[in-house]
């Protein structure tokens, strides 16, 4: 049977790891918000990069070619993940989505570039006999996306002038309107630009005429391209980190549960064993007593 001292201290074990979840949880909230509004902010401006796109096309007037064939051409592959752990399957579940669409896409007997930002994630492929050649740290707060991705963008170019790859896939998770998150794939590149040569609905062009342009065409579609790339990976590294936090306060609150439930259990262990000793030593005086006084009051 446990006793009190030692059911004392694991209240007060469990009281401090209660404290520690609700600080966690507290602070997985505000950094959802804090990456959900680096989102929702940069929707406007990456709306201006689609319609700059759509200018400089319709002003070249030439239809988009077919992008280049899927099979024997280098890929290379951008996975956003995690530094930390406490999230669930988040890294597992990314980890199993690329490698299950990658298998589908990149046919080419050469290995796909692996490219990750997060140390959890990169151990993830790895285990499963995947290279990583580069793995990037996780910005630790969204001012530093930014850096990050130049980062990325660097090493993109790089691999292409090296490796002359035509292929480029994006794979983070994003959160969904359920509080949970989901595995995305997009082709970075090539860039399906047919996708630019229309605007419908709310996106289409605000006034009757558009604009000019004096720069050369080619020149300014690529200044674009450059901006569609930055706002692109952003947003992916913006909404994965979103889901993390959301993920790790999903944990969390499961962990506060079990919690609640266990500091319960031994509270109500450590009040019997509590009764039976107060109820023992009673026992105990009542025995002495009787002894002392040979059972008359």
């Amino acid at each position: 049977m446990e006793t009190t001292e030692r059911l004392q201290q694991q209240l007060e074990s469990l009281g401090d790891l209660r404290s520690i979840v609700r600080t966690m949880k507290a602070m997985s909230a505000v950094s959802i918000r804090q990456y959900e509004t680096a989102v929702h902010a940069l929707a406007d401006y990456f709306h201006t990069v689609e319609q700059g796109l759509y200018v400089v096309l319709r002003a070249r007037g030439e239809s988009a070619g077919p992008p280049p064939p899927m099979a024997d051409t280098p890929h290379a592959a951008i996975v956003f993940g995690s530094d930390h752990g406490l999230c669930g399957r988040f890294n597992e579940d990314i980890a199993t989505f690329t490698l299950a669409q990658l298998r589908q896409v990149a046919h080419t007997d050469e290995p796909c570039r692996l490219l990750v930002i997060g140390a959890r994630a990169a151990g993830q492929l790895e285990d499963a006999g995947q290279r990583v050649e580069e793995n990037f740290l996780v910005p630790g707060a969204a001012a530093r996306i930014a850096v990050t991705v130049q980062h990325i963008l660097l090493k993109l170019d790089e691999w292409r002038r090296a490796h002359k790859i035509d292929h480029v896939h994006l794979f983070y998770n994003r959160t969904t309107p359920g509080g949970t998150y989901q595995p995305t794939h997009i082709r970075l590149l090539p860039v399906q630009l047919q996708r630019f040569r229309r605007l419908d609905g709310k996106d289409r062009w605000p006034s009757r005429s558009l604009p000019g342009f004096t720069m050369p065409a080619n020149k300014l579609l690529d200044g674009l391209l450059q901006q569609y790339f930055f706002v692109t990976l952003f947003r992916a590294c913006a909404e994965s980190q979103a889901a993390e936090h959301t993920s790790r306060l999903n944990a969390m609150q499961s962990a506060s549960s079990n919690l609640d439930e266990r500091i319960e259990e031994v509270t109500g262990q450590y009040r019997r064993v509590r009764q039976d000793n107060i109820t023992s030593e009673l026992i105990d005086v009542t025995t002495g007593f009787n002894a002392l006084t040979g059972g008359e009051l």
